[in-house]
């Protein structure tokens, strides 16, 4: 299968590499990128393990061909810790105890850093709407719950 030039901006760097036509977004970032924190779940799209963000939406990256993103802003997980600095919401994530096997929380914390980013403030029931296409076997979501509301408190989330 002949493979085509995919060019993405990946955690802020332009990055080209060679992908047969039917290669998902999520084989791409793990074996042509090297970004393994995003996870491999259920391959269907149900789980949520594989969210990464393309230009700033949350995108399960089982369910979309690589080059249906060229050109494209895309992040991961490896993208939000800055100079060895966790970011807000994972620094909420590691506090408040919103993990435990630690296998969902990529997606989770990607999918809670969207929510913030469009809405600064949401409410229980925003969080929880938000974070509803990631499944947790582990920690029941409370604490998960609690560490967006500590991000959010944040004064001005800035994404950063």
């Amino acid at each position: 299968m002949k493979k085509e030039l995919v060019t993405l901006t990946i955690n802020g760097e332009e990055k080209t590499f060679a992908a047969a036509p039917n290669t998902l977004l999520l084989n791409a970032l793990r074996d042509e990128l090297n970004l393994t924190g995003t996870k491999q779940g259920c391959d269907d799209g149900d789980c949520g393990a594989c969210t990464v963000l393309v230009d700033d939406l949350p995108v399960l990256s089982c369910m979309i061909i690589a080059a249906s993103v060229d050109r494209h802003r895309v992040m991961t997980i490896e993208g939000l810790a800055k100079d060895g600095k966790l970011d807000r919401v994972q620094q909420s994530f590691w506090t408040e105890g919103g993990m435990q096997c630690g296998f969902c929380t990529p997606g989770m914390i990607l999918s809670s850093y969207a929510l913030l980013k469009r809405n600064p403030n949401p409410s229980e029931h925003e969080i929880r709407d938000a974070l509803s296409n990631n499944l947790c076997r582990c920690t029941g979501y409370t604490k998960i719950v609690t560490a967006v509301e500590r991000a959010a408190s944040f004064k001005e989330f800035t994404g950063k």
